[in-house]
């Protein structure tokens, strides 16, 4: 009897411990893929911003003057805070249902999603606030 409580238990521990090894791989990935803006479109966009703590999402258009403005500083804090925060660049041309979802009136807009919820935005190139608000929201 003992012994078949042993086996179950060692069972049980060896299931956990590749159960934390996949999730250790998998946070390692995310940090090595996740250094860098990724592109969401009206077709990823829910699966991204479910599957990651904190995204924010860079509402952007190409002719847009101020969204070129702000792309380098999506990028370096992308660089800065990879495994930490998910940073999206959504084109408002190319997928209108999220911009109408979300109600984008003006570009560039940032929307701040945490454990799937949208917990804010900033409208417009507002480069100083943006770092103060992710700091806030980790």
């Amino acid at each position: 009897m003992e012994n078949k409580e042993n086996n179950e238990l060692y069972r049980i521990k060896l299931k956990k411990m590749r159960e934390m090894m996949k999730r250790i791989a998998g946070q390692e990935k995310k940090k090595v893929l996740f250094n860098k803006p990724v592109e969401v479109t009206d077709k990823t966009f829910d699966e991204t911003i479910r599957n990651n703590q904190l995204v924010v999402v860079d509402c952007w258009a190409p002719w847009c003057g101020p969204c070129q403005m702000v792309a380098p500083i999506i990028e370096e804090l992308a660089r800065q805070y990879a495994g930490k925060v998910l940073f999206g660049k959504l084109n408002v041309d190319e997928n209108p249902y999220m911009a109408m979802r979300y109600g984008i009136m003006g570009i560039p807009t940032l929307l701040f999603f945490k454990n799937g919820e949208l917990i804010d935005r900033i409208v417009g190139a507002i480069p100083k606030q943006l770092e103060q608000k992710i700091k806030s929201f980790l």
